[in-house]
């Protein structure tokens, strides 16, 4: 299978006409395990552009389905998927499962590519006295970046999309991110970039929100000190770990965390994006 599957399902007509504002939505949906209750909340907030984690393809917890396909043509958007890890747990030799991130968007995605960061874990690498059972998630593959173009009536608009390493300390998390804004800054300061994602750290704080704020980023959602996962018990509060932030010529606004929204285990962010 090629590290990037792509497809198109949004109607010709509507991209020609730039719109006043986009709206856009990150969000980890949890392999798309509650797939019906994800498109029933997409559709219901009308996005313009979904920057998705953990996305199945072909999986069997997940029907075999390909998932960001299934939203997309649900919610008539075009898409790409990069291929993050193969589930040796979700498939077969014959028939291998994957798990990545999806951009979907109502209008054209071009260049679409990946960063697989050159420091990983290796926690998910398979060994031979693990058995090849669902709680071990033995996977091949490393957490990647996601980037691609999108064409909004003639305006290019960068998306990184990100899934930095869970199991992994945050100096670890720190070197995926400085990986992605060194790409970054080759595009200069005046081409518009989001850069969003489930961050597994909380980027208000310390290294990694220092490093953002040097390469000129602001956060969109600027909704402080709200969890964006689900508290797991007294001991175990929600935390802030999904992230969106943006540079270039565009101001965010109306950020928010959908906290009532439990078709994951994340919580879906949004906010529109304008011209500064």
């Amino acid at each position: 299978m090629p590290e990037i599957v792509t497809g198109n399902f949004a109607p010709f007509g509507l991209t020609l006409w730039p719109p006043s504002f986009l709206r856009v939505v990150d969000w980890n949906i949890d392999r798309g395990q509650q797939l019906q209750a994800v498109i029933d909340f997409l559709a219901s907030i009308k996005a313009d552009i979904l920057i998705l984690q953990e996305v199945d393809l072909n999986a069997r917890r997940t029907q075999r389905l390909n998932i960001a396909e299934e939203i997309a043509r649900k919610l008539e958007m075009n898409y790409v998927f990069g291929r993050e890890f193969e589930e040796l747990v979700q498939g077969s030799k014959t028939s291998p499962a994957y798990h990545g991130q999806a951009i979907v968007a109502r209008w054209p995605i071009s260049n679409p590519r990946l960063i697989r960061f050159s420091r990983q874990s290796h926690f998910w690498r398979p060994h031979w006295y693990l058995p090849r059972i669902e709680p071990f998630q033995e996977r091949l593959g490393g957490r990647i970046a996601l980037v691609a173009e999108i064409n909004v009536a003639g305006a290019e608009l960068v998306i990184y999309n990100l899934h930095l390493e869970s199991r992994g300390n945050d100096e670890l998390r720190l070197s995926q991110v400085e990986e992605v804004l060194s790409d970054a800054v080759r595009l200069g300061p005046k081409r518009p970039v989001i850069v969003a994602g489930d961050f597994n750290v909380d980027a208000s704080k310390d290294a990694v929100a220092s490093a953002f704020a040097r390469d000129g980023f602001q956060d969109a959602i600027t909704v402080p000190h709200t969890p964006t996962t689900p508290s797991r018990g007294l001991f175990e509060p929600g935390r802030r770990i999904d992230w969106a932030f943006i540079r270039g010529p565009i101001r965010a606004g109306t950020g928010r965390v959908h906290d009532k929204v439990k078709a994951s285990d994340h919580y879906p962010i949004s906010f529109t994006l304008a011209a500064a």
